[in-house]
């Protein structure tokens, strides 16, 4: 019964410490998971000291899901249990205890990636523009791999531009600048890169801007939304761009995707709109409402769009419906629109501004009168 969906032993109370020992030791995994997810959440040093007593015993299965739930509230205190987890005997579980060190710049890892991924990155000062110039590492010695260097690289992947990225993303951001002549995230992003070595590099550090959620990297790597090309200065496609985002306030989220919606238009825009906090923020809303009625009135159908009408009537605040009457008359339609085009579009809109008043309908009911 305990193993059906919802029929989990309850978490025991922070001060039950021997509920929670008892459920540790004899429940079962999904249980098990639960309360270290708890736990760690309430008391970190507590789940760690629980994990670390029976971790020998573990399957490495388990234990792989178990570090992943180290993942919230990391810090300094939770490194000497992860470096222990580099001499593992599972391969995943090593990666992971690498990948969650990287994300401490503070760590001893994280330094020994720095000083190797240092020795492949310089700046050269003898060209007309300083440029940085890259020698990816020879081999993969047995100290990358125990630091979670996976040395066997992907089918069509050259090895040793794999080993120099994963040296990358894994040393703290912060040194870039020491290294390469105190320049800010901005200006070491604008330099150019020799030998064709720049996506390979700037695909990396948005990997390190994710993995230690630093928001100066990830606003110099994402670029300015106007940039002409899809991918911006660092990222190589929009969905690290949507990761980037992720690193940056709401409001900074909010600009940043308008902006692009108003250079770009919506066909590029969809996976950028799915990390913009809900209801969209005023600059988002207006952004793609004026960017459907340009579309409406190039003359296309708006199926091509339904992805972000479906978007708009879940995320757009209720409050634009009133900006969306206009929309609702069926247009003249110019030479080289599509047959029926204006009628489809005014019946999309009329169902977009239903969905918004009853959504508001629904906030009205649900808000507590003011006393």
């Amino acid at each position: 019964l305990r193993s059906t969906p919802g029929g989990g032993a309850p978490v025991p109370s922070p001060r039950d410490m021997d509920g929670i020992r008892r459920l540790w030791q004899e429940g079962l995994f999904a249980e098990r998971v639960a309360l270290l997810g708890a736990l760690r959440a309430r008391e970190p040093a507590a789940a760690r000291e629980l994990l670390a007593a029976t971790w020998a015993a573990e399957r490495a299965e388990d234990r792989l899901m178990f570090l992943d739930s180290l993942r919230s509230g990391i810090g300094p205190d939770d490194e000497p249990f992860l470096e222990q987890a580099l001499a593992d005997r599972s391969r995943n579980v090593r990666a992971t205890a690498a990948e969650l060190l990287s994300a401490l710049p503070g760590s001893a890892l994280a330094e020994r990636m720095a000083v190797r991924a240092g020795a492949c990155v310089a700046v050269d000062r003898t060209r007309d523009v300083p440029a940085i110039t890259v020698e990816a590492p020879h081999e993969c010695d047995a100290g990358m791999e125990r630091d979670g260097v996976v040395a066997k690289a992907p089918a069509g992947r050259g090895e040793r531009s794999w080993w120099f990225g994963q040296l990358v993303e894994s040393a703290p951001l912060g040194s870039w600048s020491r290294r390469l002549g105190g320049r800010t995230p901005r200006k070491v992003v604008a330099l150019p890169v020799a030998d064709g070595w720049q996506s390979e590099l700037h695909a990396a550090w948005c990997r390190a801007a994710v993995r230690q959620r630093d928001a100066a990297w990830s606003r110099a790597l994402l670029g300015e939304p106007s940039a002409p090309e899809a991918g911006g200065p660092g990222a190589v496609s929009l969905a690290e761009r949507a990761k980037l985002l992720g690193m940056l306030n709401g409001a900074e989220r909010a600009e940043w995707v308008a902006g692009f919606i108003e250079k770009h238009g919506l066909s590029e825009a969809f996976q950028l709109l799915g990390v913009c906090a809900v209801p969209w923020a005023a600059p988002v809303g207006r952004a793609v409402v004026d960017a459907l009625n340009i579309a409406r009135d190039a003359g296309s159908y708006p199926w091509s769009f339904s992805g972000v009408m479906g978007l708009a009537e879940r995320c757009l605040d209720p409050s634009e419906a009133g900006r969306l009457d206009a929309l609702l008359a069926v247009p003249d339609e110019p030479e080289n629109a599509s047959p029926g085009a204006g009628g489809y579009w005014s019946e999309a809109f009329q169902r977009l501004v239903t969905t918004l008043r009853l959504r508001a309908a629904m906030l009205a009911e649900l808000t507590p009168p003011t006393p």
